[in-house]
C-alpha cells in the first residue's frame, strides 16, 4: 500500500491530506499564528469555580470557555507536580531537579477534588481534548512529552509497553532496555512503532524529550498564570509523527518553511525517511493537482455515493452522529435478502472510511439495511470490527440490534472535519440574478489594474476551471497572455473556488 502526505500551506492555515493508494483517507487542518488549544498543549492555568457534584473543576486557560478537568484526571502524583510547580516559578534562577523534589502524598482514585484544589489555585494542565461545539477544552494534570517511538511523564515511575507489541521477548527486551537508560523521576510508555528499535535510536530520542521538559519548565518560569506555556507541535508534525511507516512514498508540502522544518523533523526521528519529503513547485494548488479537492467536495457532503448505486447520508446532531445506508433503485441480486447483504457490506467499507476522513467520534448509530439471516448480521458485524482495526483512533463497535441499527463509539478530540460542498453563488449572493457575461470579463480587467497598482508585478490570478479555460484560449491574443505582458500576472486554475470567484496571491 502507498502512503502520502499532502500539506497546503496557505497564510491562514495549514491543511494535512493523508492518502492511500490515492485515495483521500484522513484530512485535517490547523489555523496558523493563533492558540488554538491543540491536544498536548501545556498551560498554566488557574481554577476558576470548583464543581462538587462533578467531582471537578473549571480552569481558566484563556479559551472563551472554561477548561474541564475531573478529579480523575488529576494524576497520582498531582500534590508532587503542584510542590515542583511552585518551587520553579518562585525561584526562577534554575530549572528545579525532578530527583530533587519531595514526593508528596499521592492522590487516590477515591476522593473530592474540593480537598485538593480551590478557587483561585494555579496549576499545571494539558490539553486532552480540543474544544468542541459548545464545550472548552478538556484538561489533565498528568503531563507527557510526546515522541515517535516512547513518551516521557514527569513523576511517573516505570516503564509500560504498548499491549500491541505482542511478542513477550521484545516486549522484555524494551522495558528492560528504558529503565537502564531512563532518567531518575520520569515515568516512560513505549509506542508500538518502537518495536525491533535500537538502542541508539531510543536513546537519542528520550534525550531529545528531557530537554523539551526542561524547556517547558523554563517556559513556565517566565509566564503569569493564565498562559500557553509549550506548544505541541503542529498538526503536520504530529501526524507525521503517528503515521509515519515504511509504506510512505512521499511527503509533498508546498512551502520551503514547512519543508525544511518537517525535513529537520524527519532526520532526527527517522533519517532513513527524511528523503521522502518533497518540496512541490507546481503552479496549480497543491490539492488541485493531488485530486485532493475534488475527493473532499464529493466526499464530505451529506450524502456520499458507493459502488452500484448505493450511498450514505450523514446526519450530526448534539448528542451522536446518524448514518442510513440506502440501495438506491439498483438490485445487484435479485434476491433481496441477499441485495441487503451485498449493499451493506459495500457500505461498510464507505462507513469505515467516512469515519477516519471526517474524524467521526463520540456515538455513532448506523442504519443498515434490514436483514433477516441471523448469518449476515453476524458477517457484516466481523467485517466492520476487522476494518475499523485500522482505525488509530480508541473505538467499539457493538453487533446489529434487533431493529438493525448498529452503535459505534470512536474516541472523539477533536472536532469532525465538515465542509460546505454546496456553494452559494459568489456572484449574485443567492438571488438567482447576476450581472451581463460580457461585463465579467471588464469587471475582472479592472480588479487586475487596481491589484497591480497596489502591488505591482508578480501576481498569480486563481480562477474557476471554466473561466480559466476561456481567458487562455488562443495564445498571443488570449486575454491571460495581454494580462501577463502588461502586467506580469500569471493565470491559475483553482478548481476549489466558485465560478465568477477570483483570487489574488503573491507568488512566492
Amino acid at each position: 500500500m502507498k502512503s502520502e502526505l499532502i500539506v497546503d500551506v496557505q497564510p491562514q492555515e495549514i491543511a494535512i491530506a493523508l492518502t492511500e493508494d490515492d485515495r483521500l483517507q484522513e484530512v485535517a487542518r490547523e489555523k496558523r499564528n493563533e492558540d488554538n488549544f491543540a491536544v498536548g498543549n501545556i498551560y498554566y492555568g488557574r481554577v476558576k469555580k470548583v464543581m462538587p457534584a462533578l467531582n471537578a473543576v473549571f480552569v481558566d486557560v484563556g479559551h472563551e470557555k472554561e477548561a474541564f478537568l475531573h478529579y480523575l484526571d488529576l494524576g497520582s502524583q498531582f500534590r508532587t507536580l503542584q510542590s515542583y510547580v511552585t518551587k520553579a516559578v518562585s525561584d526562577k534562577r534554575r530549572v528545579p531537579v525532578i530527583t530533587k523534589t519531595q514526593r508528596q502524598p499521592e492522590v487516590g482514585r477515591e476522593g473530592q477534588i474540593a480537598d485538593v484544589l480551590k478557587v483561585g489555585d494555579t496549576l499545571l494542565v494539558q490539553v486532552s481534548k480540543e474544544p468542541i461545539n459548545t464545550k472548552g477544552p478538556r484538561l489533565t494534570a498528568e503531563i507527557s512529552i510526546a515522541g515517535r517511538n516512547i513518551v516521557l511523564m514527569p513523576f511517573a515511575d516505570g516503564v509500560m509497553v504498548s499491549q500491541k507489541i505482542k511478542r513477550e521477548a521484545e516486549r522484555q527486551r524494551l522495558k528492560q532496555l528504558l529503565l537502564s537508560i531512563k532518567p531518575a523521576g520520569f515515568g516512560i510508555i513505549v509506542r508500538t512503532v518502537a518495536e525491533d528499535k535500537r538502542v541508539a535510536e531510543l536513546d537519542n530520542e528520550l534525550r531529545l524529550l528531557v530537554e523539551r521538559w526542561e524547556e517547558t519548565v523554563k517556559s513556565l518560569q517566565s509566564k503569569e498564570p493564565v498562559s500557553l506555556v509549550s506548544e505541541e507541535m503542529g498538526r503536520t508534525l504530529g501526524i507525521i509523527r503517528d503515521v509515519l511507516s515504511p509504506d510512505f512514498t512521499n511527503i509533498q508540502i508546498n512551502d520551503q518553511a514547512i519543508y525544511d522544518e518537517v525535513r529537520h523533523y524527519l532526520e532526527l526521528i527517522a533519517p532513513e525517511s527524511a528523503k521522502i519529503v518533497k518540496l512541490y513547485k507546481g503552479e496549480q494548488p497543491i490539492f488541485d493537482h493531488f485530486d485532493i479537492t475534488r475527493q473532499m467536495k464529493t466526499g464530505l457532503g451529506r450524502t456520499v455515493g458507493f459502488k452500484h448505486g448505493g450511498y450514505l447520508i450523514i446526519d450530526k446532531t448534539e448528542a451522536l452522529f446518524s448514518i442510513d445506508v440506502n440501495s438506491g433503485s439498483k438490485k445487484i441480486y435479485e434476491d433481496q435478502e441477499e441485495n441487503a447483504f451485498q449493499f451493506n457490506m459495500l457500505a461498510a467499507d464507505e462507513l469505515v472510511h467516512q469515519l477516519r476522513l471526517r474524524d467521526i467520534g463520540g456515538i455513532i448509530i448506523v442504519d443498515f439495511i434490514d436483514m433477516d439471516s441471523k448469518d449476515h448480521q453476524q458477517q457484516l458485524y466481523d467485517y466492520v470490527r476487522k476494518l475499523m482495526e485500522r482505525d488509530r483512533a480508541k473505538h467499539n463497535v457493538l453487533p446489529l440490534s434487533k431493529f438493525g441499527l448498529m452503535q459505534i463509539t470512536r474516541q472523539r478530540v477533536r472536532p469532525a472535519v465538515e465542509m460546505q460542498v454546496e456553494e452559494v453563488c459568489p456572484t449574485c449572493g443567492g438571488k438567482g440574478k447576476i450581472q451581463a457575461s460580457l461585463l465579467f470579463t471588464d469587471t475582472l480587467a479592472e480588479q487586475i489594474e487596481r491589484e497591480y497598482e497596489q502591488h505591482g508585478r508578480g501576481l498569480q490570478l486563481h480562477l474557476h476551471p471554466f473561466i480559466y479555460a476561456y481567458v487562455t484560449r488562443g495564445f498571443w491574443r488570449s486575454l491571460a497572455g495581454q494580462w501577463r505582458r502588461k502586467y506580469g500576472i500569471k493565470v491559475v486554475e483553482n478548481q476549489s473556488l466558485g465560478m465568477l470567484e477570483t483570487r489574488f496571491i503573491a507568488e512566492k
